[in-house]
């Protein structure tokens, strides 16, 4: 990993290729493994569509949405076994840039194929004493359109294209600040051999 000079936008800290080609074939030699314990699902939302992107996660807890409703679990969904350790590769990122003690508890892996995007939302489901530790953010594949608001939905936005080993830390008032992914140029960066993105999400939990 090599020192990148922070950009900030709209409260985003932005992290240009902070991982290098080799550090990210490393991570996702990693995941591969990870996501062969704990297989990527496509969630259904609470008003009943199945989102564009699938998921799975790694660490002590794993994002779900369970009976129409966002929370963390301690087990897969589908398999009911605990979910894999947070991979090293992954785990030095965060304790480079958070300035958090501990480890997340949480990795969300999402995989977006062509056309998967992600509407504006916040993480907000951690609980109000994790809201001090700052979200990381890890991009692997092909480039997105990352958008970025305030605390407010429909405030003002803006966007920025994340390429692979770029990283995003949304922590003081980006923290609980909405954001998405407006959409990726699938087949652009040739890291996973089939096309797509991956994003990694390592979040501290104090809800579950």
């Amino acid at each position: 990993m090599k020192s990148i000079e922070e950009k900030l936008t709209a409260g985003f800290c932005i992290l240009p290729g902070f991982l290098p080609r080799a550090g990210q074939e490393a991570m996702v030699g990693a995941l591969r493994r990870v996501l062969e314990a704990a297989p990527l699902v496509r969630p259904i939302t609470p008003w009943g569509k199945p989102m564009s992107v699938r998921m799975s996660s790694a660490g002590r807890l794993g994002w779900v949405i369970d009976k129409g409703r966002y929370r963390y679990a301690d087990r897969h969904p589908e398999t009911g076994q605990p979910w894999p350790p947070v991979p090293d590769e992954v785990l030095a990122v965060w304790q480079a840039i958070s300035g958090w003690p501990g480890d997340p508890d949480c990795c969300l892996i999402n995989w977006y194929g062509e056309g998967a995007r992600m509407g504006l939302h916040r993480d907000a489901d951690e609980g109000q004493a994790a809201f001090a530790a700052p979200v990381v953010s890890i991009s692997l594949g092909d480039p997105a359109r990352f958008r970025m608001g305030g605390a407010e939905r429909k405030g003002p936005t803006e966007s920025i294209v994340l390429n692979s080993g770029d990283v995003v830390v949304m922590g003081g008032e980006a923290r609980l600040a909405y954001h998405g992914i407006d959409r990726v140029m699938f087949g652009q960066d040739p890291l996973l051999a089939k096309g797509g993105r991956i994003n990694l999400t390592l979040r501290v939990v104090k809800s579950a």
